[in-house]
C-alpha cells in the first residue's frame, strides 16, 4: 500500500495505535500584562517591537496552521500587541521546521506547533532526524487535541468505510490522501487497512491544504485528516465525511458514524502545542504560557476550537514537556519494535 515511504513493520507498530489525548490539566493563567523587566539589570522581554515568529511544520490550511493562526492573533493581544507572526516551513513529516526551530536561538523569539508527528512519530521514523523531541526543546502548552476524520470528494460514490472495502477490493485500486507519511492520519490509514484487508494507494502530500484541494477536485478521492482542517468544507458540502476516529460521535458533527460503529475498532487523534528552542529564558516561557492560556480560556477561541472539532489544552508547561516525553518514548518504542522506517 505505502511501500515506498514505510516499510512493511509500519502494520505492526500501527497495530497498537489508540487513544486520544488523555487529560492532564494543572491550572495556570491569568491575563498576561504589557512586556516587563524580569529583574534589576535584566532586558525587556520581547524587546520593543522585536517579533515572534510561530513555525507550523506543515503547508499552509491544515489543522496545525489554522491552530496557530488562531492562537497567534490571540497572543498578539495579551503580549502588549507584539507581533506574533506564522511561518510555514514543510517537509519530512513536519521535521523540517521543528529542527529550524531546535538550532535557533533560545531567545523566545523563534517557537513551532510542536505535534505528534513532530516530536513523537517522525523522530522515531525519519533516520536523518537531528533533534531530540524533548532535550532539544522548552515545551510550554498544550494548544489542542483532536480526532481524525475520513472525507471522500462528494462524486467518488464514497458513502462508508463499506465503500472504500468494495471499492479497494474491486481490483481498481483505490488512492487515500493524507497531510504527510508518518502522520497520524496516515498511521490511521494503515491500521484500517490491516483490520480491513485491503490495500489503499496512499498518496502523501507536505501538509493537509494542498491534499483537501485535491480532493475537493476530484484529484484523490479519499482523504484521512484531522477534524479542525477538513470541519468547514464538511460543512460546506465540498466533501463528504464518512467515519470519525473519536470513541463515540463528535457533538460537532453528529452525522458522522466513527469507525467503530462501521466494525473497526479504532480510537485515535492529533495534538498541538506550542514549543522553543531549548533553554528559554524562564520569563519567556511563563509569559508565552500565560499568553497561551488566556488565549485559550476566552470564550471566542474555545468556541472556535470546539466547533472545528478540537478540545483546547490546559498544561503547565511542565506538564506539557512531560506529555511531549510520554508520547514520543510510546512512539519510539512501538517504531523500534516493529523495525519500521521511513525510506
Amino acid at each position: 500500500m505505502s511501500g515506498r515511504l514505510l516499510r512493511r513493520g509500519m502494520l505492526n507498530a500501527a497495530a497498537l495505535l489508540a487513544g486520544t489525548v488523555a487529560a492532564r490539566a494543572h491550572a495556570q493563567r491569568s491575563d498576561v500584562q504589557p512586556p516587563e523587566r524580569a529583574g534589576a539589570g535584566a532586558p525587556a522581554w520581547p524587546a520593543p517591537g522585536q517579533p515572534i515568529r510561530v513555525v507550523v511544520p506543515f503547508a499552509p490550511g491544515g489543522t496545525t496552521d489554522l491552530v496557530a493562526r488562531l492562537i497567534a492573533a490571540g497572543m498578539q493581544e495579551r503580549l502588549g500587541g507584539t507581533p506574533v507572526l506564522v511561518e510555514n516551513r514543510p517537509g519530512a513529516g513536519a521535521t523540517l521546521g521543528s529542527q529550524f526551530v531546535a538550532s535557533s536561538p533560545a531567545d523566545g523569539t523563534t517557537l513551532v506547533m510542536s505535534n505528534v508527528a513532530s516530536h513523537a512519530i517522525g523522530p522515531a521514523l525519519y533516520a536523518n532526524v537531528r533533534y531530540d523531541p524533548v532535550r532539544d526543546f522548552t515545551h510550554i502548552a498544550l494548544v489542542v487535541s483532536n480526532p481524525s476524520v475520513w472525507v471522500a470528494n462528494p462524486r467518488s460514490g464514497l458513502h462508508s468505510l463499506a465503500d472504500v472495502v468494495r471499492r479497494a477490493r474491486s481490483g481498481r485500486g483505490l488512492d487515500i490522501a493524507t497531510s504527510g507519511a508518518g502522520s497520524s492520519n496516515h498511521l490511521l490509514v494503515v491500521r484500517f487497512t490491516q483490520l480491513a484487508g485491503v490495500e489503499l494507494n496512499h498518496v502523501p502530500y507536505r501538509g493537509a491544504g494542498p491534499a483537501m484541494t485535491d480532493v475537493i477536485a476530484g484529484v484523490v478521492p479519499l482523504m484521512s485528516d484531522s477534524l479542525p482542517s477538513a470541519s468547514a468544507h464538511i460543512r460546506q458540502g465540498s466533501v463528504r465525511a464518512i467515519a470519525m476516529s473519536s470513541a463515540e460521535r463528535h457533538p460537532g458533527f453528529p452525522e458522522v458514524p466513527t469507525f467503530r460503529e462501521q466494525g473497526f475498532d479504532l480510537v485515535s487523534g492529533s495534538w498541538f502545542g506550542l514549543s522553543g528552542p531549548a533553554g528559554l529564558p524562564a520569563t519567556a516561557v511563563e509569559r508565552l504560557a500565560r499568553a497561551v492560556g488566556a488565549t485559550l480560556a476566552a470564550p471566542e477561541v474555545r468556541a472556535r476550537l470546539i466547533e472545528t472539532g478540537g478540545t483546547p489544552g490546559d498544561m503547565t508547561p511542565e506538564a506539557y514537556a512531560e506529555f511531549v516525553r510520554d508520547e514520543h518514548a510510546r512512539w519510539a518504542a512501538l517504531v523500534r519494535a516493529s523495525g519500521a522506517t521511513a525510506e
